[in-house]
């Protein structure tokens, strides 16, 4: 018996099309092995056409001395060059007082916070973080999986909560901040990381104004791909600071954002956007640290970008490398894999990842089919807590940084991968 012409449900086969089929997708997954691909989707990394974008970076500054007059060659500026600043409080909704502009990582600034609550607590803590009996995180998942390992590598206990497509579960979020040791959460509000979700104005405004045991219960707002759109329908993030300030909680939220995707992902500036008190609070403990940011690489910027809208247009010019990756990722996807009831997928429009839910219990093997294929996936289960998921079928793809043509392969080749685990497990045979 041959295998339907039809995208069938593989769950409505009879045991000898199930049969047939299976013995399809192995020799497809043969033939794929021996193509001797070399693929890698691991990281939501630039590719060489997005930083190429940027080159005019390695030509500037022009000149030594910001808008000011200060010569940014000398120590000094601990929250950053003023126009860059007042660039970046125009992109992300908030006063210039408010931002920070710091080195080249916005995980630096977010680990930074979080030791410098475990070791001194926030303005409002009644004693340090560390002095807690527990200290609990509150993690959308899927997430990001560099949050959780932060958290895990301060022994800090993380609750899941499901994220929505208008953000994170808010009613079980209201239900976990009962507890005096829930002092956080993470969220990347706009495009998530991995599911592409965006939080929406209501799911903010809740998690700005809910009641918390915990009096100085923190929200690590990640917004880091605030910019990164795929289409012309622009999402917008919703103003948390102005949100927690009217709700009696400015203190509440701390957010934090970057140009590593958007100029040179090494090279690029980061931004803490935040309260006074916060702000104050986070160049208190700074100044020991630091005798200020590379202000040379943050005239640099401004002077590559010019304003808030130069940002803006840059960013269309990387939607127009990204976008096709992304629909080349649907267009497998779909091919392969409609109608057969083994796989959703995110179609994200914006951000740098694709979610791939495939049927439970298969997600491993379907990493561990890819790399015998050559293609190199995040690991399963990558995007919860200490890399377990409970029901071991969520996949990262990111698609950003090979060529087009590489991606088209790489994903037809993930479908195959998807089907042959999918065909094993309802045949009942070990891969």
């Amino acid at each position: 018996m041959t295998e339907p012409t039809t995208a069938t449900a593989l769950s409505d086969l009879s045991a000898d099309e199930l049969e047939s089929f299976l013995e399809n997708q192995r020799t497809a997954y043969a033939e794929l092995q021996g193509r001797g691909l070399k693929l890698d989707l691991t990281r939501g990394k630039p590719s060489v056409a997005q930083l190429d974008l940027c080159n005019e970076l390695l030509g500037l500054p022009k000149g030594h001395l910001d808008a000011g007059g200060t010569d940014v060659r000398n120590y000094g500026g601990l929250s950053g060059i003023t126009e860059l600043r007042e660039m970046f409080a125009d992109l992300l909704w908030v006063e210039t007082e408010q931002v920070v502009a710091g080195g080249n990582s916005s995980l630096t600034m977010m680990h930074d916070c979080l030791v410098q609550l475990l070791l001194h607590g926030a303005p409002d803590s009644p004693r340090p973080w560390s002095q807690e009996e527990r200290v609990r995180f509150i993690c959308p998942v899927p997430g990001y999986d560099r949050h959780f390992t932060m958290l895990a590598s301060y022994g800090i206990e993380m609750l899941t909560v499901p994220m929505h497509e208008d953000g994170p579960d808010v009613a079980a979020v209201r239900e976990l901040v009962k507890d005096p040791a829930v002092k956080g959460m993470w969220i990347v509000p706009t495009y998530a990381n991995p599911s592409g979700s965006t939080c929406s104005q209501e799911v903010a405004s809740a998690l700005a104004s809910m009641e918390t045991a915990a009096p100085d219960f923190r929200i690590f707002w990640d917004n880091a791909y605030a910019f990164h759109h795929l289409t012309e329908d622009e999402a917008k993030s919703a103003d948390i600071l102005t949100l927690a300030s009217g709700s009696g909680h400015p203190d509440r939220p701390i957010m934090f954002a970057s140009t590593s995707k958007i100029t040179f992902a090494g090279s690029g500036v980061a931004f803490l956007a935040a309260s006074k008190a916060n702000v104050d609070w986070y160049l208190g403990h700074q100044q020991f640290a630091s005798i200020g940011p590379d202000k040379v690489n943050q005239l640099r910027h401004a002077q590559f970008f010019g304003s808030a809208e130069g940002v803006r247009a840059h960013m269309a010019r990387h939607r127009e490398i990204l976008a096709p990756k992304f629909a080349a990722v649907d267009e497998a996807l779909t091919s392969a894999l409609e109608g057969r009831a083994v796989a959703t997928w995110s179609k994200p429009s914006g951000g740098y990842f694709v979610n791939l839910d495939v049927l439970d219990g298969t997600a491993t093997r379907v990493v561990e089919l890819a790399k015998a294929a050559g293609i190199a996936l995040t690991p399963a289960g990558a995007s919860f807590p200490h890399g377990h998921d409970p029901r071991d079928r969520n996949i990262r793809l990111a698609p950003s940084f090979p060529v087009l043509d590489e991606v088209r392969t790489a994903m037809a080749g993930v479908a195959t991968c998807v089907l042959l685990a999918a065909a094993e497990t309802l045949s009942g045979v070990q891969g």
